[in-house]
Parts: C-alpha cells; structure tokens; sequence
C-alpha cells in the first residue's frame, strides 16, 4: 500500500464545509472570483447582443427576441444578486486593503491571534448589507414589477 506523505484530515468533513482554517474568507473569496467572471460573461453577452442592432432592424429584433423569455429574466436576476455581493465584497476588499480592517500591529505571543479576529465584524457587516440589497432587489425584480 502507498504511503501518503500529505497532512492527515484532521477536520474531516467539517474542515472541507467549514473551509478549514481560513473559514469565511475561503468562500468570500471564491465566490468574488467567481461573480466577477459571471459579470464578465454578461457584460460580453450585452455587447453581443447590442452590437446587433448596427447590422439593421431585423437582426436587433431576432436578438430582441431571443433573449425576452422568463429563462434570461431568472438570469438577469442573476446578474443583479452577483453585482450586489461583487460590489460590496469589492468595497470591503478596499477597506482591507488600505488597512482599516486589519486591526493594529500586536506582539506575536501563543496563541497567536490574527487578523482574521478584526475583519470578521466587517464581513458580517458585508454579507447583511448584500442581503438587504438583494432582498430590496428581490422584491423590486419580481414582486413589484
């Protein structure tokens, strides 16, 4: 049998859910990633289809139609919740950045405590705000129209 020379799972299930050490930031993370490439994705899909109305009234009428079913409306949903969480978790990404999240500098002594302990506020902050945002979106998109 082959011996594995990698670290053993000590968080087992929990550590794959939980993120493992790095916790909410892992998920914040790839989710950015991932809504940014869905914004890129829409943003060259709305070129696309825009671009068609220099080719004449018939062509910008076919893509008209095409894109007006309830299926690219969910999409268009979608767009708006990935713009909101991108925007927000954009804006807390800068305040990171520039150091105002991070808390100050402080003697490395065990146990040894990060940054992550001054951030947390902020990401739970961030996420509220997304839902309210998406949730006055929610209502707006589907219910009010």
């Amino acid at each position: 049998m082959i011996e594995s020379k990698g670290h053993p799972n000590r968080l087992g299930l929990w550590g794959w859910f939980g993120g493992g050490r790095w916790g909410v930031e892992r998920y914040l993370y790839t989710l950015h990633r991932l809504t940014g490439l869905g914004l890129l994705t829409y943003f060259l899909l709305h070129i696309l289809v825009t671009s068609s109305r220099a080719l004449g009234q018939a062509s910008w009428e076919w893509a008209m139609g095409t894109v007006s079913g309830p299926l690219f409306k969910f999409g268009e949903y979608l767009v708006f919740v990935a713009f909101a969480f991108h925007a927000i978790n954009g804006i807390r990404l800068g305040i990171n950045e520039l150091g105002f999240g991070v808390g100050p500098p402080i003697e490395p002594v065990y146990p040894y405590r990060t940054s992550l302990d001054f951030q947390r506020p902020l990401v739970v902050g961030v996420l509220l705000l997304a839902a309210i945002i998406v949730v006055m979106g929610t209502l707006n998109f589907w219910v009010l129209d």
